[in-house]
């Protein structure tokens, strides 16, 4: 009964490998990144999540230690020091940056989904949660403008409906949720940070420790949708 973290080299995804470890609530944490970056008491793996192959071979080493009931990716790109920015108007947008945002925000997570989910249980309690985000919400868009990494989000959401709903049938023990971390302080936010109210700028601690309560109140009910950091639901 194995908890599993991808991108457990990020600030966030660090954040809950090691809350994971600290509980003792899992016989084994495994910790996936494109480093295999070591963590205290985390078993460290290495795999590019774009790598089927490298996917493959971690599920496989995974999936000989026991089942998992507990998969977070919590990988994710916004912007970047090569110039990467979400967009402000359609008239920055780029292929290129589309194709780099849906692989790291949509694409990834899909893999990883695609080689996790078998190892987790049919009818006991098990959560696969990937990082996603409040402005990837359709209905909650009231400002516009960051393109791609709006658009990836959503999508993410959409594969998430998608997962619940297969599961639903094939292991109606498993629950899949989108989860909004809120603004974090990190790398990927740290641009982006100016207008954020007092007090709504998390450590990445404070963040992982909100994001595992919302996780150990899911219920089936919960599958296939999104949750704030605070439970709240996020609307499509």
């Amino acid at each position: 009964m194995n908890a599993v973290v991808f991108g457990s080299s990020g600030g966030i995804g660090r954040a809950l490998t090691e809350n994971l470890v600290q509980s003792g609530a899992w016989p084994r944490v495994f910790a996936v990144s494109r480093s295999s970056a070591g963590l205290d008491g985390a078993t460290p793996l290495k795999a590019d999540f774009l790598d089927e192959a490298a996917l493959e071979a971690a599920a496989q080493a995974i999936g000989a230690d026991g089942p998992v009931t507990l998969c977070i990716v919590a990988s994710g790109l916004l912007s970047d020091a090569a110039g990467l920015q979400p967009e402000k108007s359609y008239r920055q947008q780029s292929a290129a940056a589309f194709e780099r945002v849906f692989a790291a925000n949509t694409i990834a997570p899909a893999l990883i989904a695609k080689h996790m989910l078998p190892l987790m249980p049919k009818k006991e309690r098990s959560v696969f949660a990937a990082l996603s985000a409040r402005v990837g919400s359709i209905s909650d868009n009231g400002l516009g403008g960051w393109h791609a990494y709006r658009a990836s989000k959503a999508a993410l959401n959409m594969l998430i409906r998608n997962y619940a709903l297969e599961q639903a049938r094939r292991a109606p023990g498993n629950i899949c949720v989108g989860l909004h971390p809120g603004t974090v302080d990190t790398g990927l936010s740290r641009p982006f940070q100016s207008g954020v109210a007092e007090g709504k700028l998390f450590t990445p601690a404070q963040s992982a420790a909100y994001l595992l309560g919302v996780i150990g109140g899911l219920t089936q009910e919960h599958s296939g949708k999104c949750f704030d950091w605070s439970g709240k639901e996020i609307l499509p």
